[in-house]
């Protein structure tokens, strides 16, 4: 049910993000078939509560956006138990810097940060705001004149 780097690849989160981004942009999104995308992309959840990219790996900060995303694109962010991820998400965090690795335990750093900051903006965290799903930009920005 999703997409991978070439015909017949394994489908990965990051890869269906930019598919999915790109159909939203360009207005042909109705080509996706967003129930089996969708479901796709929910089995991402570990009983962790995090995200992996794709099956049998591990969960990692930064799918926590390029998931969260594409559900929300597809209007599926309800597939999954936001509670759950969002306490993954926050054991990831440097109690010291702030910032957020790929898992627990791990050094933070600015990529995991971004995307860990991005994906609790979609979880709907009130102290982080509101980034536009598609260009993962504060969407404050993109309703500039």
């Amino acid at each position: 049910g999703g997409f991978g780097s070439r015909p017949g690849a394994e489908s990965h989160a990051g890869l269906i993000y930019t598919c999915v981004g790109t159909l939203a942009i360009t207005g042909h999104l109705h080509y996706v078939d967003s129930d089996l995308l969708g479901w796709w992309l929910a089995e991402r959840q570990l009983d962790s509560g995090g995200l992996n990219g794709r099956p049998e790996k591990l969960p990692d900060v930064c799918y926590s956006w390029w998931v969260l995303a594409s559900l929300k694109i597809l209007n599926r962010l309800h597939w999954i138990d936001k509670e759950k991820l969002k306490k993954f998400m926050l054991a990831c965090q440097d109690s010291e810097t702030g910032g957020f690795a790929d898992r627990p335990g791990d050094l933070p750093d600015p990529f995991h940060t971004l995307f860990g900051i991005a994906g609790l903006s979609l979880l709907g965290e009130e102290t982080v705001g509101t980034v536009n799903p598609v260009f993962c930009m504060p969407q404050e920005v993109l309703d500039r004149d």
